[in-house]
């Protein structure tokens, strides 16, 4: 699936993964390729994008922010 990560003035990561890793409001939450449309607020915490199944996730630290899935992707904006 393709996640784009961003701020309004810079793009933290911009490519495809095997899933993702929020801090979710309501708990921690990971999200795999075709999951179910939804929007949430995030939590502080970190982010982890695991772009193979063998790779050490990439992490990126939030305060906060808004996470978008879509069938084809995911948005986080922070």
């Amino acid at each position: 699936m393709h996640i784009v990560i961003a701020k309004v003035d810079e793009v933290l990561f911009d490519g495809d993964a095997v899933s993702i890793t929020v801090p979710g409001a309501e708990g921690e939450m990971t999200v795999l390729g075709e999951h179910m449309p939804l929007i949430t607020t995030l939590k502080g915490g970190v982010i982890l994008v695991r772009e193979s199944s063998a790779a050490e996730p990439r992490r990126v630290d939030i305060t906060g922010g808004i996470l978008e899935v879509r069938r084809d992707g995911v948005t986080v904006v922070l």
